[in-house]
């Protein structure tokens, strides 16, 4: 790849150089033009590289429920959608994996994760069915076996139709684990352990999936502090705010990592910063759900690590992962002014962040002779070329700039805008006929409120 501005996130940018590839791995960097001309380069001219977007919380099931509960808040939504849910099957989500994983490959991912946690009984494997979505669209996938064992008669929030006892959550766990989980320098799937949140969890589960993931060495994740009514719940529920009871089930540390973070204290995310605990900002559905704003700048004023995430299609429908590094940047200046949060900063959070949140940093998140060849080119020479500086011009922009090619271990995944691996328009296909089937299914099942949570 040669001729090209290069923002490699670590270190100095260079305004036209060229980044070497073998095999899998970025073999050299510089800048002007290499000794050795390679026969297949890439001419990056008036184009700007960064890493690979990284996203470090998504719900990829949900692209078959987007567009309803579309003015609820959080519990609302929830409490609407959990049995449209749990009406889905192996087809369903494979359809809606493969649409999800391909329109953010579009929008310059290179890594996803993904965190499923309703298993309706009977309905197929819906962990392997995302898996298979993500191994022929070609980008590294790092699925996180969720689950949920307090229903309403417990004391939770979702019905008892949708949750799973805690046997069998725990061996469904640490099976996944054993046949999917690859922890070599260039994999491509690894999993991790993540029951859903404190409202919808035991805490005899939070402990022993944290014990399971720890003995299996993988990393543990799940939803925290999104809402004041969350907070609410766990004060009246729990009798203790939900960091403090994060903290009393040995769930803070540097193989956690929590989606969203909105509603934290100064002394939370100091806590977040001194054992290594890493957050997944997801600004659009934040501010979709009416959830608030979370305090990443301060976050990362103090020193805890933040990722971007798109979250689930059904509380951020249609969402980019290069259009949240502009959502994180907007909320953050409109909360605190216009020195909150720079584009470089942005760019940093949706790659050495995320790869940070998913025990990456070495392998991922930056362009470094050694690391894995997760390219991002952007063409900046049309529209964009009114901007000087590149990187402000992909971080600003409401429309991100052209994706003229992704590399995922230095294989094209995308090229002019258009996937590669897999026929675009039949992954668009897919993701209509998840919805379709989706609804279907759920009318079968005899819930008739599939159509009513449209408004």
């Amino acid at each position: 790849m040669e001729n090209v501005y290069i923002a490699p996130v670590v270190g100095p940018e260079i305004a036209s150089g060229y980044i070497r590839i073998e095999g899998d791995l970025i073999a050299e960097i510089g800048s002007g033009v290499p000794e050795s001309r390679d026969p297949d380069r890439i001419d990056g001219r008036g184009c700007l590289a960064t890493p690979g977007l990284i996203n470090t919380h998504h719900h990829l099931y949900q692209w078959a429920s987007q567009g309803l509960a579309q003015d609820a808040t959080l519990f609302e939504w929830l409490v609407a959608l959990y049995r449209v849910w749990g009406a889905m099957d192996a087809e369903v989500v494979q359809g809606a994996a493969t649409a999800g994983l391909g329109y953010l490959a579009l929008s310059g991912c290179t890594t996803s994760s993904d965190h499923h946690y309703v298993f309706p009984s009977g309905r197929g494997d819906l962990f392997a069915a995302e898996i298979e979505a993500a191994r022929e669209l070609g980008i590294r996938f790092h699925p996180a076996r969720g689950s949920m064992d307090r229903g309403q008669s417990q004391g939770g929030l979702p019905p008892d139709a949708v949750v799973e006892d805690l046997d069998t959550i725990l061996a469904a766990t640490a099976e996944v684990v054993d046949r999917y989980h690859d922890p070599s320098f260039s994999s491509m799937l690894r999993v991790a352990v993540a029951p859903c949140s404190p409202f919808s969890v035991s805490a005899e589960l939070m402990t022993e999936a944290a014990a399971l993931a720890r003995a299996k060495n993988v990393r543990l994740h799940t939803h925290l502090c999104e809402t004041l009514d969350e907070e609410e719940h766990c004060l009246e529920q729990l009798g203790m705010r939900p960091v403090d009871y994060m903290e009393k089930l040995g769930w803070l540390g540097p193989d956690v990592w929590f989606a969203h973070t909105v509603h934290l204290s100064d002394a939370d995310i100091d806590r977040f910063a001194q054992t290594g605990t890493g957050s997944a900002h997801c600004p659009s559905s934040n501010g979709r759900l009416g959830a608030g704003i979370a305090r990443v700048s301060e976050m990362l004023r103090r020193g805890a690590n933040v990722g971007l995430g798109v979250d689930g299609n059904a509380s951020s429908e249609l969402t980019t992962l290069s259009g949240e590094m502009r959502q994180a940047l907007l909320f953050q200046r409109a909360a605190h002014g216009p020195t909150a949060l720079t584009a470089r900063q942005a760019l940093e959070m949706a790659t050495m962040g995320g790869a940070r949140n998913l025990g990456r940093s070495g392998e991922l998140g930056s362009l470094e002779a050694g690391k894995l060849a997760d390219i991002a080119l952007w063409r900046t020479d049309s529209f964009a070329a009114a901007v000087d500086d590149p990187v402000c011009a992909l971080v600003f922009a409401t429309r991100q700039p052209p994706l003229a090619r992704l590399l995922v271990g230095g294989r094209t995944v995308v090229e002019e805008d258009e996937l590669k691996t897999v026929s675009q328009d039949a992954a668009g296909r897919a993701g209509a006929e998840a919805h379709r089937r989706l609804m279907r299914l759920a009318e079968q099942q005899g819930f008739a409120a599939a159509k009513e949570v449209h408004t």
